[in-house]
């Protein structure tokens, strides 16, 4: 499966492997991270041109400027009357998997638009969602399902495999992934225009997982090290540490890269414009617009189905630093949705997550870089090796830390964009807005100030890791009061 680091068990490309069109479009590496192995395909094969057509005519805004389907409530009646079941195309190209999850992302839009085109029918008149399509009829549900099976995913919109890292393209190829050169293929809206708000917050968070590579091979680096020591010492060996140190300074300095890119969303994605695309981003699962489910035409039997949807949670790179380093989350049901969510990935990225979180607790990848094991913390920095234990140590606060100012961002969009212009109590993938991203934020920094008292000794972590803290637990005052003015407000319990 490419070139693989031989000291992992698990499969990681160093060389991609762009032109094989046997592999998933979506495998690990060291290079693209969670990008895709190549840059999505954009054409269709002609077969599908009635796709490509119903597409490219369905955005509110066109990519002409002219009004859609959607704009015009006229895109069920185009489905309904003109639009082909195309099902019998789609094994003509099976072996193609990069082109099968071109298709799936072309399908889950149109599946998606179908569905929730009632819904923002009544957003713009401003009146409450209601219900969506209750059924997806057959020139939908056969292809969606059939590419969606033989690719790995639920037969319905991803974030990763049709509607964020699997919908760019480069205007210039030359130029590479600069934000400025990457465009959307598909759009609900007018994310067309790399302008518009739609574009800006889809691209952002392309723009920021193309940082992931970096963040890849630092854990994997640090896993194989911990994996690997030679002393009986629970510090390692002085080359060994210091080498598990370069490891955690690649990790902590490309989420530091994704955290700068991440703020970068207020500036490419007004809050102000998000309710209006984000109506076609909601799953099925506990969403008021589908209360059964709803009926896949054709499929399970002729009983609705449930899928959550579109969410950036399910992007890998955060979830990655969970396994890693090992945050214990609490016992609840927002935890048990948190869950969920690591089905809705593409199947190559939740095997890698899964390994990781495995393979940290099997080789003690916590205790070997705190020295939880050491013998006595209060002269360990009289040595050499002290000092690479305590810079660790250092190291260990700050990537928590930058897992915080992630979760903490994300708390502030879901503040600024949701909480502030929409009752809808539940979010795109189907969790409790108010609570969800808090239950996972507080973890954070419950582990933080629990290792920092485990850790600092006598002679502390040193200036940067107490400033962290000092941040950090402050935080956690602001975030509690914040969260329980919203519950108060809008009537709901704490977990």
């Amino acid at each position: 499966m490419g070139s693989l680091d031989s000291t992992t068990t698990f499969p990681i490309l160093h060389d991609t492997r762009p032109d094989d069109v046997s592999l998933p479009a979506f495998m690990v590496s060291t290079t693209r991270g969670f990008l895709p192995r190549a840059d999505p395909i954009v054409t269709l094969p002609t077969e599908f041109q009635p796709l490509e057509s119903i597409l490219q005519r369905m955005p509110i805004t066109t990519l002409e400027g002219t009004p859609g389907l959607l704009a015009k409530g006229t895109l069920g009646d185009e489905v309904d009357s003109r639009f082909p079941n195309l099902a019998g195309e789609m094994d003509k190209y099976s072996h193609d998997l990069p082109m099968m999850n071109a298709l799936y992302r072309d399908y889950s839009f149109l599946a998606s638009a179908y569905l929730l085109e009632p819904c923002h029918q009544r957003f713009v008149k401003g009146e409450p969602y209601g219900l969506g399509r209750q059924v997806l009829p057959a020139n939908i549900s056969h292809p969606i399902a059939r590419c969606a099976e033989i690719c790995g995913f639920k037969p319905f919109m991803e974030y990763a495999g049709s509607y964020a890292l699997y919908n760019y393209r480069l205007e210039d190829p030359k130029k590479g992934m600069e934000y400025s050169n990457l465009r959307l293929i598909r759009a609900f809206e007018n994310g067309l225009d790399p302008t518009s708000s739609e574009a800006g917050f889809v691209l952002v968070h392309i723009d920021m997982v193309r940082n992931s590579g970096p963040l890849v091979d630092g854990v994997t680096k640090c896993l194989d090290i911990a994996g690997s020591t030679t002393s009986s010492s629970a510090r390692g060996t002085t080359d060994e540490r210091t080498r598990f140190n370069e490891g955690l300074t690649s990790v902590l300095t490309a989420l530091q890269k994704i955290n700068a890119v991440m703020e970068t969303m207020w500036s490419k994605s007004s809050p102000m414009a998000y309710t209006s695309f984000r109506t076609f981003i909601f799953g099925i699962t506990s969403q008021s617009m589908f209360p059964e489910g709803v009926v896949y035409e054709g499929l399970n039997d002729g009983q609705p189905l449930s899928f959550r949807g579109e969410s950036g949670a399910n992007d890998s790179m955060v979830p990655l630093m969970d396994n890693m380093l090992q945050v214990p989350m609490p016992e609840t049901p927002l935890t048990e949705i948190l869950s969920d969510f690591r089905e809705y990935r593409p199947s190559n990225h939740k095997a890698f997550l899964l390994y990781v979180k495995e393979r940290s607790q099997a080789v003690g990848l916590k205790d070997f870089a705190l020295g939880l094991t050491t013998p006595s913390d209060t002269d360990e920095d009289e040595d050499e090796d002290g000092s690479l234990l305590r810079e660790s140590r250092s190291l260990w606060i700050q990537i928590l830390n930058q897992v915080r100012d992630f979760r903490w961002r994300h708390w502030c969009f879901a503040r600024e964009y949701i909480l502030k212009r929409t009752s809808h109590p539940t979010a795109t993938g189907g969790s409790p807005i108010v609570t969800w991203l808090p239950n996972q934020l507080e973890a954070v920094l419950e582990e933080m100030a629990t290792l920092y008292e485990k850790t600092r000794g006598d002679n502390g972590l040193g200036r940067v890791a107490e400033t962290v803290m000092d941040g950090a637990m402050r935080q956690r005052e602001t975030l509690r009061k914040e969260v329980d003015k919203y519950c108060q407000e809008r009537g709901v319990s704490r977990p």
